[in-house]
């Protein structure tokens, strides 16, 4: 791995019984890991044959021997997750046949990285390609009526970044050909961003490890910051500690703050910010500190114009502050500042000269980085801060309106197409952080995450394949294709629509699925609620349509049973049920008590809401009462009432009819109306329609994108 040596098998050799004799084809650049290391098997025959026995370096006078039965295994845990190259099995009379050798990172799930048969005892040489903490050899059928008998279990290959060198982390090197050093070592940052909470650090970093990434991201350090920190030099990871400064988040995020006259401001976080690097520049896990988060480009949230340039200016020269004052607590960690676009590295170059390295968000746009850094003549090296597959807000629109979001597969590959782009910036690009190791199974989560609800999917592995060259011997996630939604911009409010997919497990694996729908578009809630739906086929689903109308996010989750999942997503329209007959109201006469004339998409006239249309509608004053009536034109039979609100709907109203549009008689009430769709029966004969609205559920007015009555 880049930047770190390992000791040669030979220096391991010595002339005693316990000499470790270099394993028939093993690579002189390979590490022996499990020699001394803790080993545990399922049976032993006695109390001479113990699993120690199998890695304590001794090939002729100690062994290891099971019980007289299949399914009997050996395993040794090798401390911390290592990129695994060969498997030596030096086998006793009593031998394995069948066997598998599998890789685990919890020692609880595992993965087949070489499968044996026909074994004919001796001596097994397996070259393998993976990783992970624990090895195990796992018997499945024994030449004799014997167990299984090991002289010796050998694992080769390299703790890689493992085992990070102590010291100095810098930024080494000239125009161009630049590197950065821990402890004098080259390293490449092989990240991820971090997401899951602290507490769960312990569970979650082995596998962020296992993945062969060395280094996590966070966006803010504080006391809290200090138990991530011990569990990620626990497992070999180094951070880049942030520090949060307003506006943070780019595009939409709050908190303006007046960098050229907040003097307060600055002042206090530069205080806060010089507390925790007092704190943890010693810290064994700290790689570098990270100033801010994409506030160049939110800075235009708060400003515009002369004014907007004044503060850029202003908050990349505080930045440089702090870039100053860390140095002077801590002159052994480099210092860097993200933003959300290279646009913003001019005013790193003009106002921030202190920062070791620049820093950098870019999703779609990152093989354009090379480029930008090319064309702006800058002198200083970056690092990617986040990168992944296309952000909302670099797709184009579906059926309906809103951001098509990549599929599993298109996700895997931007992954791997950004990899690719930091890594042939050589000697200019230190690395990147990939976003997002994320738990969090959202709208947002099942765009970015790696493992949303603690499910793998195909980025995993394509950051995996990144990082470690191999994902041999994994099983992988279930792949869904060609998924579509029917009808998709007209799914009836409460009916069903119709999900298909092709969907195939590379592994073989049996897939259950399950269903889920996101209202982020239609009410903003970007939580993932499942459904309620059934299979109608082989890859055909029945889904049930939510009550709420607008465009939903429709997620089909394909699971192998393995902790692996495929989750693809399409969009939904739902618009309000069909009501059979004809519409006596359509662009018959309308009129209202109030109607708004000029606010957003107003005027919203009384005849909006008869015009058949979704997308217009009628909206009142900002009062109670109001009222809104229709002229049927002649006396009619009315059997169904059907009303369609905007998100300004009414909670109590009365409906009433007339024959003459003077005298009045109710014949429905309610005072617990919802909004969305309501669908009234009537039994009345009339030729005026009037709603009188009593009670608003809104601040706002009252507002009908369509009101339909049935004969």
């Amino acid at each position: 791995m880049p930047g770190r040596s390992f000791l040669a098998l030979g220096a391991l050799l010595a002339s005693s019984l316990t000499t470790v004799a270099l394993a028939p084809g093993a690579h002189a650049a390979d590490a022996l890991l499990s020699q001394g290391r803790p080993a545990t098997a399922s049976s032993q025959e006695g109390a001479g044959y113990t699993p120690a026995a199998a890695v304590d370096g001794d090939l002729t006078g100690t062994r290891w021997a099971s019980q007289w039965s299949d399914q009997q295994w050996l395993q040794v845990d090798l401390g911390r997750s290592a990129n695994l190259s060969r498997v030596v099995l030096t086998w006793e009379a009593a031998y394995g046949k069948d066997y598998e050798i599998q890789a685990s990172d919890n020692g609880t799930d595992w993965r087949t990285l070489r499968k044996v048969t026909g074994g004919d005892g001796g001596t097994d040489d397996l070259a393998v390609s993976g990783s992970g903490r624990y090895v195990r050899m796992q018997g499945l059928a024994r030449a004799t009526g014997y167990g299984y008998s090991l002289w010796e279990f050998q694992v080769y290959g390299s703790a890689g970044d493992g085992t990070p060198a102590s010291g100095a982390v810098k930024v080494e090197g000239s125009q161009g050909s630049w590197r950065l050093t821990v402890g004098g070592q080259p390293y490449t940052v092989k990240g991820v961003t971090w997401g899951p909470a602290i507490a769960d650090a312990p569970q979650y970093l082995p596998d962020v490890r296992a993945m062969g990434a060395n280094t996590i991201r966070t966006w803010g350090t504080d006391g809290s910051s200090k138990a991530l920190l011990d569990a990620a030099a626990a497992d070999g990871i180094r951070v880049i500690n942030g520090f949060w400064l307003q506006p943070g988040g780019g595009p939409g995020s709050g908190g303006c703050v007046n960098y050229v006259t907040d003097t307060a401001y600055k002042n206090n976080s530069l205080t806060e910010f010089a507390r925790w690097v007092e704190a943890y520049k010693s810290h064994p896990a700290t790689l570098m500190w990270n100033v801010g988060n994409e506030s160049v480009l939110g800075l235009q949230n708060c400003y515009s114009g002369s004014e907007l340039e004044a503060q850029r200016n202003a908050y990349t020269g505080f930045v440089n502050d702090v870039a100053r004052k860390i140095h002077s607590i801590d002159p052994d960690h480099p210092v860097t500042s993200t933003d959300a676009w290279t646009g913003a590295w001019p005013y790193y170059q003009r106002n921030a000269p202190d920062l070791d390295l620049y820093a950098v968000n870019a999703y779609n746009g990152v093989c354009g980085v090379r480029q930008d850094w090319i064309d702006g003549g800058y002198t200083k090296p970056y690092v990617v801060t986040e990168t992944g597959p296309a952000g909302e807000w670099e797709v184009p629109n579906d059926v309906n309106g809103v951001p098509d979001e990549p599929t599993d597969a298109q996700k895997a590959d931007a992954y791997t197409k950004a990899w690719n782009c930091v890594t042939g910036h050589q000697g200019v690009a230190l690395g990147a952080t990939l976003f997002h190791y994320g738990t969090e199974h959202d709208f947002g989560g099942v765009w970015f995450n790696l493992v949303p609800d603690g499910m793998k999917r195909l980025s995993y592995y394509a950051v995996k394949r990144a990082y470690t060259g191999s994902t041999a011997g994994d099983d992988t996630p279930p792949v869904i294709s060609t998924m579509s939604v029917s009808p998709a911009s007209s799914a009836p409010a409460g009916g069903e629509f119709t999900v298909r997919a092709d969907v195939r497990d590379p592994d073989g694996d049996p897939v259950t699925y399950k269903v889920f729908l996101s209202g982020n578009h239609a009410d903003g809630d970007k939580r993932l609620v499942e459904a309620q739906w059934r299979a109608t086929g082989s890859g055909t689903f029945a889904v049930t349509a939510p009550q709420k109308l607008g465009v939903w996010k429709v997620y089909l989750q394909a699971e192998d049973g393995h902790g692996n999942a495929g989750i693809e997503s399409r969009s939904v329209k739902v618009v309000a049920p069909p009501v059979s007959g004809t519409n006596l109201a359509l662009d018959r006469p309308a009129t209202a008590s109030s109607s708004q004339a000029s606010y957003g998409d107003c005027p919203c006239t009384p005849q909006l809401a008869v015009d058949g249309r979704a997308d217009t509608r009628w909206a009142s004053d900002w009062s109670d009462p109001q009222w809104f009536q229709v002229d049927l034109g002649a006396s009619k039979a009315l059997r169904t009432l059907q009303l369609v609100w905007d998100p300004a709907y009414a909670k109590s109203y009365t409906v009433q009819v007339s024959d003459d549009g003077t005298t009045w008689r109710a014949v429905y009430s309610t005072t617990a109306g919802d909004g969305d769709v309501d669908t009234v029966p009537l039994s009345a004969t009339a030729r005026y329609v009037r709603l009188q609205l009593t009670a608003r559920g809104t601040g706002w007015g009252y507002s009908l994108h369509e009101l339909g009555i049935y004969g």
